[in-house]
């Protein structure tokens, strides 16, 4: 059985689904077998491509218009397409840099199998930098991980400003490129120390 799914972007109705599904049924999906969502790419809570992938089995074949109407990226949706073949279902592109991806065939096979390296080698790369970067931040005597927006200086000058009556709390964020959040949590409102406080001013040689 041919199964289709279909996605725009907007859910606002600025978006139609018509062309993917003339293009569906046109490749012999009955529109009785048709799944579609009004969400990006990159939301998980696809509720139509959910109820798509629970509704085939084994010997259907799964087609969609473009590959990018179905996962959020490569390894998205390199994970998808295996975890179909694995079921026994195939996928078929119908255009778009993905139009030659036909899994119930030998060549289309070869094709998703160029797209899974290329998943796995983007995979690398990132791991690969982020190794690098962290080696790179350890040899500079940090650990890793997000910067402290919040410094010993700027510290320093809170708990002076805050001592203030006078001091304007979203002026001086402001001048000190921190969120009033980060600022409370070091320095209370009377410009005293706060346990976070304290402990960035023992980590300071300064």
């Amino acid at each position: 059985m041919l199964i289709g799914y279909m996605r725009v972007s907007k859910s606002d109705g600025s978006q139609s689904t018509s062309l993917q599904r003339d293009a569906l049924i046109a490749a012999g999906v009955d529109p009785e077998y048709h799944y579609e969502d009004h969400a990006s790419g990159k939301n998980d809570a696809r509720l139509g491509l959910a109820a798509c992938l629970k509704a085939l089995r084994e010997g259907d074949t799964l087609i969609v218009w473009k590959l990018d109407r179905l996962g959020r990226d490569l390894h998205h949706l390199v994970t998808t397409v295996h975890t179909l073949t694995g079921r026994g279902i195939g996928l078929k592109v119908l255009t778009g840099h993905g139009a030659a991806i036909d899994t119930t065939t030998a060549a289309g096979k070869l094709v998703f199998g160029i797209f899974a390296a290329l998943a796995e080698f983007e995979r690398e790369l990132i791991s690969e930098r982020t190794r690098a970067g962290l080696a790179s931040a350890r040899a500079r005597g940090r650990n890793g991980g997000r910067p402290f927006k919040m410094t010993a200086a700027k510290l320093r000058l809170a708990m002076a400003a805050m001592g203030h009556k006078e001091t304007k709390v979203s002026s001086l964020c402001q001048e000190l490129e921190v969120t009033r959040q980060t600022l409370y949590r070091h320095v209370s409102p009377k410009g005293e120390l706060r346990p976070d406080g304290a402990k960035l001013l023992s980590r300071s040689h300064y």
